[in-house]
């Protein structure tokens, strides 16, 4: 598009008909209208001298030419506005059926970390691919700050979700990179060491129980409404994640509509639950159902929240919440988590203990009481390969125990002593 302007003073010179370059004080600057996005493109070409001045003109007015033809654009997003629109890029995947609305969730999460350490007003296009190198120490130092737990393989999900945003926001050319290079992170120990750092032992899981009782104790922690609810939901949700195995996602989007309470079979009077996981929450979009036992801590926390919800109705309601509509979030999980591992002076240290640890316990309890590797996978919803692949600290000791065992009789999870379990 040819410039208007046919007449210029003596400090303006047209280049190539569509730009111009002018003087301001002592240096000379850009300004070249885009069409396409209806702004002036200007830029400041740091020299004094007018023909040094023509020559970056043409330069740089040769550079938007080109990125123009190739659809790039000149003005760019911030990293915020970025976010935004990759984030709802992913709710219409939601909304087909294509992701399952937990997935979104922990991508909000993942991505709202990234802007922590990115910094929401920076500019997609100046982004470099070495920017992110320092992210997982960065990580690693803010969780350490916060005391709220980090393991490397949460880190590692998180770039991986940066990547797939930044991939996307290059494919609509928002960004001039496809990828960041994060730093190549320690290898990790695989299968058997690894899992036994990742999990509880009985001990530790007895720990636990101690400190919920202390951590929920109102009148000894002297606590505002608001704390105590806070960490009552916090705690049965800590409580039901050892006896059920639940992923993250699972148990957030849990309702009660999904449960249904039985008293066992065969005259035995034993708290056992019904929990069917919808395809819609499931990780592998399959849906399940299992019986576990309960220990009343459903019933108890059923009886907690309902006072606090006022609802007619439970039914739809999460089970996880105090208003029925919002779970709880995975910052208050982490949060409760680190101090109740602190409360109970469990050591963390070279080890990945994260919630998800409950669900490692979990399986790894069901196996040693004798469960096979059939009925652990399909209570966790996940493959036999899978189980036999991942729990390889099952040692010779332990299946022989196990072969001794009844599984019926033995305990699984956090287990509190008698007394008033609901505050």
């Amino acid at each position: 598009m040819a410039l208007k302007k046919q007449s210029f003073s003596e400090d303006e010179i047209g280049i190539f008909d569509d730009a111009i370059i002018y003087k301001r004080g002592d240096y000379w600057h850009f300004r070249m209208w885009l069409a396409g996005e209806s702004k002036y493109a200007r830029k400041s070409l740091k020299t004094r001298s007018r023909s040094t001045a023509i020559d970056k003109g043409k330069d740089f007015y040769l550079e938007l030419l080109s990125n123009q033809r190739a659809g790039k654009k000149y003005f760019s997003l911030t990293t915020k506005e970025g976010v935004a629109k990759y984030v709802a890029s992913r709710q219409r995947d939601v909304d087909a059926g294509l992701i399952v609305k937990g997935r979104l969730g922990t991508i909000k999460t993942h991505l709202e970390h990234w802007l922590e350490f990115i910094g929401r007003d920076a500019k997609l296009k100046e982004l470099e691919r070495t920017d992110c190198e320092d992210y997982f120490h960065s990580r690693l130092k803010r969780s350490t700050k916060k005391k709220l737990p980090i393991s490397q393989t949460t880190v590692l999900n998180e770039q991986s979700t940066i990547n797939a945003m930044l991939a996307w926001l290059f494919k609509n050319s928002e960004t001039y990179i496809d990828h960041f290079e994060f730093k190549k992170l320690p290898k990790q120990d695989s299968k058997d060491d690894a899992i036994r750092r990742a999990t509880f032992s009985p001990s530790e899981i007895d720990s636990i129980g101690g400190a919920i009782r202390q951590y929920w104790d109102r009148e000894r922690n002297k606590l505002d409404e608001r704390e105590w609810q806070s960490r009552t939901l916090a705690c049965y949700y800590f409580l039901i994640a050892s006896v059920t195995g639940l992923r993250t996602g699972e148990q957030r989007q849990l309702e009660w509509g999904d449960l249904e309470w039985s008293s066992g079979a065969k005259g035995v009077q034993v708290p056992l639950i019904q929990i069917r996981i919808r395809a819609e929450t499931s990780k592998v979009r399959q849906s399940r159902t299992f019986v576990v036992r309960d220990n009343d801590y459903f019933k108890k926390l059923r009886h907690f929240v309902t006072p606090i919800m006022q609802r007619r109705s439970m039914k739809d309601s999460l089970v996880f919440s105090l208003d029925g509509d919002n779970s709880i979030t995975q910052r208050a999980i982490l949060y409760h988590f680190g101090k109740l591992l602190e409360l109970a002076d469990i050591e963390t240290a070279n080890r990945d203990i994260v919630p998800y640890s409950f669900r490692h316990y979990f399986i790894t309890q069901k196996l040693v009481n004798g469960l096979n590797h059939r009925q652990v996978a399909d209570m966790c919803g996940t493959s036999i390969t899978q189980i036999e692949r991942t729990y390889y600290h099952i040692d010779g000791d332990m299946m022989v125990n196990a072969a001794m065992a009844d599984h019926d009789t033995g305990n699984d999870g956090i287990l509190l002593d008698d007394g008033n379990d609901d505050e």
